[in-house]
């Protein structure tokens, strides 16, 4: 058992789970243990000249039913205990929603705003090849997370590829579209976070139009999340990220708002009240999206959430303690597994075209993004129903009762 915080935080949604359903105990020895863990030294020449040695991680946590795919992320406080529970998400992310996939995690512990773009580049090819005796397109497949982008991947492909003598665009997804990347790869996460919310709100016989919206964190996931969302007819009213919080009970101009971060970074040069950004997960609104990193709603500050229903936009934003306070308080918490799984449904349609060389158009992917999602939700809904648990334990139930299924099939070697 991971002794470390995150980690094990991820172990108690599963215990949960498994004990709901009586799940085998021989079966949950292998998963609440992760398959593989590299741990990698990345030294770089610094434009200065000086050398840096960075600390890299890659976990592949299973593949049970299929190559591991999950992000790469440069952070400072990534560490072994994130990626190892960030693989465990992507792992029941994946089983969720029906995909061939296991789950992984990747990052190397660095201030990527610190290092220039040459920098960041000589980083990334130095972190792949550290890593590539355990990627591959039928192996692990990375993707952006964190600070990491289209050209993170573009260079982890080039770097594979050189390597390999060909030119391999299925072994990353998340990937520019002229290397073969996906058309609505990089909303997809957004977007599923707006489907899930609609399919939540249609569930409940609730119309979204009118609903208020908080956002924590608007980077790409908490950006689109509001786009699609205002353009469902809900009136986003308060958005955060690094550089401050806005607020406008009468509704923010999302588009607007997304210019105003592609032209500075930042929200902050957008005109509009300004209050502490920690003061967001407060707000009395409908829906709280917290899209930020993990652990933000915890047992200091759960009781404090006014909010009706939070959407875990981010893996992880709510700790087993903030989870209780929430379920006990009568908050409706729709789970990372499945609120924020666009991304990797879209990832996944992204690999089945690279590897085929047919691409489709974005109409069609969305449309599958969609359908994919909504039928996971009606699972995890139904399951929440008839065990009378939160929608969180039920996506578990459902998560691992599909793993279960797979190795009662494939057994285990020897």
């Amino acid at each position: 058992m991971i002794d470390d915080s995150l980690a094990r935080k991820a172990q108690k949604q599963l215990y949960k789970a498994a004990r709901e359903i009586k799940f085998d105990k021989n079966l949950l020895k292998i998963l609440e243990n992760p398959m593989r863990i590299l741990k990698v030294s990345v030294p770089i020449k610094l434009d200065d000249g000086k050398i840096k040695v960075f600390k890299g991680f890659r976990c592949q946590y299973s593949d049970a039913k299929g190559p591991a795919k999950g992000g790469v992320r440069y952070h400072p406080n990534v560490s072994e205990d994130e990626v190892v529970a960030l693989a465990a998400w992507m792992t029941w992310k994946c089983a969720l929603l029906d995909l061939p996939y296991g789950g992984a995690k990747g990052g190397i512990i660095c201030d990527p705003n610190r290092l220039s773009e040459p920098e960041l580049e000589r980083l990334t090819r130095r972190y792949t090849t550290e890593i590539m005796p355990i990627l591959g397109p039928h192996i692990d497949i990375p993707a952006p997370d964190v600070y990491t982008t289209s050209r993170t991947m573009a260079w982890i492909m080039d770097t594979f590829s050189m390597f390999k003598g060909y030119t391999e665009p299925s072994i990353v997804t998340g990937k520019p579209e002229i290397l073969g990347g996906s058309k609505g790869r990089k909303e997809a996460t957004g977007r599923g976070v707006a489907l899930i919310t609609r399919e939540f709100f249609k569930a409940q016989k609730k119309s979204l139009k009118g609903a208020k919206i908080a956002v924590q964190g608007f980077g790409n996931v908490g950006g689109h999340a509001a786009l699609f969302l205002s353009q469902l007819g809900a009136k986003v009213v308060a958005v955060s990220d690094a550089s401050g919080c806005l607020i406008d009970l009468n509704g923010l101009d999302v588009p607007e708002l997304l210019d105003c971060v592609e032209k500075h970074a930042c929200i902050i040069k957008y005109s509009a009240s300004k209050i502490d950004k920690e003061q967001l997960l407060f707000q009395d609104v409908d829906v709280l999206i917290p899209a930020a990193l993990e652990d933000q709603i915890h047992q200091k500050n759960a009781d404090k959430i006014k909010a009706k229903v939070v959407v875990e936009g981010a893996n992880g934003p709510i700790t087993p303690e903030g989870d209780e306070i929430l379920e006990k308080r009568g908050v409706a918490v729709i789970p990372d597994i499945l609120a924020n799984a666009g991304g990797v449904v879209v990832s996944h349609l992204e690999w089945v075209q690279a590897m085929s060389g047919l691409y489709w158009e974005e109409e069609q992917v969305n449309a599958e993004l969609e359908r994919k999602l909504v039928k996971a939700f009606k699972e995890v809904w139904a399951n929440s129903i008839k065990r009378n648990v939160t929608l969180r334990c039920a996506a578990y139930v459902v998560a691992i009762e599909r793993i279960a299924e797979v190795y009662r099939y494939r057994g285990i070697f020897p």
